[in-house]
């Protein structure tokens, strides 16, 4: 039987489902961090999943992103042979049609982060469209269709491999595990695709991150098939590595590894990974002739009550007095609440205030002794002062950071995850320091801020420095003023007490 699908019945069902997923995690998805958040041991760790299981409350409670990185946007559309289309517009422009309406949506603004040209000018679209759009023909009468928004922190640590027939998989993918660091935000999921051809496996594990978290269902059940034995092995495995949440050392890194497969050439195995970060977000929806597909609110019943409490070795600093002889007194793993006057400044800002370091020409802002926020806010409604505001990946600015440090006076730096070799060695080298705020608690860090406004480069919009005013902003030294970095001694910590327990078990 022949369905109609009409243009707005597409259009409207994706804007909805992207502002959906906007503001509301996977029920199950949130309810895998709250168990990894009661088993956890480390306090670092489990107080960054605090933050995550806050900020989601929030985020359902507001109607406001997850976090400020709204993502790229994954659509894949399975289309029946039987449906006919009422639209003047093609299913792509359709699609874009969606997106663009999300994200301009005036009671829940979404951060517009795709750059066209990308290797030249990298001009903001200003719509977050296009999207990136797969089909799919089948038979039937129905349109079927999965939007996921990814974000960029996550998707830049995809891995790919064509191993060679008889190499194991198992084994390279936890030595690939490790080296994504900590800015895909974990505990989150691993998407990991094998077999067809580079890209097919790519798409696979693009794909499996759209199932739903049910691991302990299969430990339950036990593997039927190979795709299954690689699921429970790699969960187990990669849990042992003591990564953590945040990177910060743990007993939780994955709350689920997903696997799909596909024949390939008898000459290769292609093996891809794509991992999904805290701000998980994907929703399902069928067309079915008979309008919209829109989605229906989850239960906030669902979500733990969670409570972040402040405890008696937390340092409160004053940004606006803060001394580098106080800064020298920080330890890594120390946690500190932030008041006062901080700075932003991410890829774009940096780039233009190193050229024109170069020139030998004047900042727009005097960083002496300043901190400075690697972030891209979302725009306010309503009477917010900033939308969310949580950090981007701080090793994108390691290249910049030795010239930041010793021409601009610039005393520390604010991000998310750890940072890179050559950026320690330049914190150590000027006695500075890096702060971590967590990533995936965008909606919460936006709380502490009191006041906001740009202070250099409008012209980059999100990426403009801003000059925010907070009171009580959480951090984590992560590389203290001797170059000591908790993302290194964590793990090494945490995968050697996970030996030792496990070592006694058998």
């Amino acid at each position: 039987m022949t369905t109609v699908i009409r243009q707005n019945d597409l259009i409207d069902s994706v804007a909805d489902a992207l502002q959906f997923i906007s503001y509301y995690h996977p029920v199950d998805f949130i309810q895998a961090v709250h168990r990894a958040y009661e088993r956890e041991a480390n306090p670092a760790a489990k107080d960054a999943m605090a933050q995550i299981l806050i900020n989601s409350r929030m985020c359902a409670t507001g109607h406001r992103p997850i976090c400020q990185d709204t993502g790229i946007v994954t659509v894949f559309v399975t289309v029946g042979m039987d449906v006919q289309w009422d639209t003047q517009m093609s299913l792509t422009d359709m699609v874009n049609e969606g997106v663009r309406r999300a994200y301009n949506h005036p009671d829940n603004v979404l951060r517009a982060s795709i750059l066209d040209d990308p290797d030249g000018a990298r001009k903001n679209t200003g719509d977050n469209t296009p999207a990136v759009i797969h089909y799919n023909i089948v038979p039937g009468n129905t349109v079927d269709v999965h939007v996921a928004a990814k974000g960029g922190g996550s998707e830049a640590k995809t891995k790919f491999a064509m191993l060679n027939p008889s190499d194991s998989v198992v084994d390279w993918v936890l030595d690939m595990v490790p080296k994504m660091g900590a800015g895909w935000c974990p505990p989150g999921m691993l998407g990991i695709g094998i077999g067809g051809t580079a890209e097919k496996a790519m798409l696979l594990a693009k794909e499996a991150l759209l199932d739903p978290v049910d691991i302990q269902d299969l430990q339950e059940k036990g593997a039927d098939t190979r795709s299954e034995e690689l699921r429970l092995e790699l969960y187990e495995k990669v849990n042992q590595l003591g990564i953590g949440a945040q990177g910060l050392g743990g007993l939780t890194t994955v709350l689920d590894v997903k696997v799909k497969d596909f024949p390939t050439h008898a000459a290769n195995k292609a093996v891809a990974i794509i991992p999904n970060c805290a701000a998980t977000r994907h929703a399902h929806f069928t067309l079915t002739g008979e309008g919209p597909a829109l989605q229906t609110p989850p239960n906030l019943d669902d979500w733990p009550e969670i409570a972040w409490e402040v405890s008696d070795s937390v340092r409160r600093v004053n940004l606006d007095t803060v001394t580098p002889e106080d800064v020298k007194s920080w330890q890594p793993g120390d946690t500190l609440l932030l008041s006062g006057k901080m700075l932003t400044g991410r890829d774009a800002a940096h780039k233009k205030m190193v050229d024109l370091i170069a020139k030998g020409e004047e900042l727009p802002v005097d960083l002496t002794g300043r901190f400075i926020y690697y972030v891209g806010p979302v725009d306010p409604v309503r009477d917010e002062v900033v939308g969310p505001a949580g950090p981007t990946t701080a090793t994108r600015m390691d290249k910049f950071t030795r010239t930041m440090l010793e021409e601009t006076g610039l005393l520390g730096m604010i991000g998310k995850a750890e940072r890179g070799p050559l950026a320690i060695e330049a914190i150590r080298d000027n006695e500075s320091v890096y702060l971590m705020a967590v990533g995936g608690a965008a909606y919460l860090v936006s709380q502490a801020i009191k006041s906001s406004k740009v202070l250099g480069f409008p012209e980059l919009g999100m990426e403009a420095i801003y000059e925010f005013e907070v009171k009580d902003m959480p951090v984590t030294v992560a590389v203290d003023s001797k170059g000591e970095s908790v993302h290194q001694s964590g793990p090494k910590i945490w995968k050697a007490k996970i030996e030792e327990e496990a070592i006694k078990v058998v």
